[in-house]
């Protein structure tokens, strides 16, 4: 399958978190409503305005192509182009005034991740995966080398991961490796596409949460799958796995099995 992104896709997703950004820094820590949704997580009107200014510009542009998004659900998605957005992923953090959320972007061709984008409104950092390689804030950059477990620096949402019936693999995962740290949302893939972090493990995401992840990870050298080593694509389950240096990557996925 071809996985080039068009050039005139990926500059109206900058113009997208250009927008996004701006509302969203108007609301970061302010004191502002915070909606609880169905599945009892948070929302903003942060969250509704900046998914909305994106869809906008999508449909001005490019009418034809399909849109998910968390907030405002889902249009066209038969489409062979379907935009997927997450205005914040991370509400909790942005909420409590941490800077570890991000505006999530990406660009999918018959259900396959091509282009991503993760950005962050409020330090200026701007991560981009398409045609080859992964770039932040238009610097080329790429995960480093890790070739143990025993070695490795393991990031993760949270301390629920333990629990349940993936508890058992996350928990071996989570005692291979030397260091590891809890609740940085999709700002842990950006840090590992950049070589500061060596495997990141999630479960219950949606295509929205780790759809503009997987180019950010692969153009930069990672490699990024489900808990059982298939793709990640518009149809997976929310189990995610991703490792800055594929040589580790069957080690991880081992103890999560």
């Amino acid at each position: 399958m071809n996985k080039d992104c068009p050039q005139e896709c990926i500059a109206l997703a900058h113009r997208m978190a250009d927008a996004a950004g701006e509302i969203i820094r108007k609301y970061f820590r302010q004191k502002i409503d915070i909606i609880g949704k169905d599945d009892n997580s948070p929302v903003t009107i942060a969250d509704r305005d900046a998914e909305s200014a994106m869809r906008t510009l999508i449909e001005a542009t490019f009418p034809n192509h399909g849109i998910i998004g968390e907030e405002h659900g889902s249009v066209r998605t038969d489409a062979e182009y379907v935009w997927v957005l997450d205005p914040i992923d991370g509400t909790l953090s942005f909420i409590s005034g941490s800077p570890t959320f991000g505006s999530l972007i990406a660009l999918t061709r018959n259900g396959v991740p091509i282009m991503g984008i993760l950005d962050q409104p409020v330090s200026g950092e701007r991560w981009l995966g398409a045609n080859g390689r992964t770039t932040l804030n238009g610097t080329t950059i790429s995960t480093r080398d890790c070739s143990s477990l025993a070695n490795a620096t393991l990031f993760a949402y949270g301390a629920e991961l333990m629990e349940g019936d993936h508890g058992p693999g996350f928990r071996k995962l989570y005692g291979a490796v030397k260091r590891k740290r809890f609740g940085y949302d999709c700002y842990a893939y950006g840090l590992l596409a950049l070589g500061f972090v060596d495997v990141v493990a999630d479960c219950d995401m949606k295509p929205f949460d780790y759809c503009a992840l997987v180019p950010i990870v692969e153009n930069a050298g990672g490699k990024m799958t489900d808990w059982t080593g298939n793709p990640l694509s518009l149809a997976n389950p929310g189990f995610v796995l991703a490792v800055g240096d594929p040589a580790i990557y069957h080690q991880a996925l081992e103890k999560l099995r």
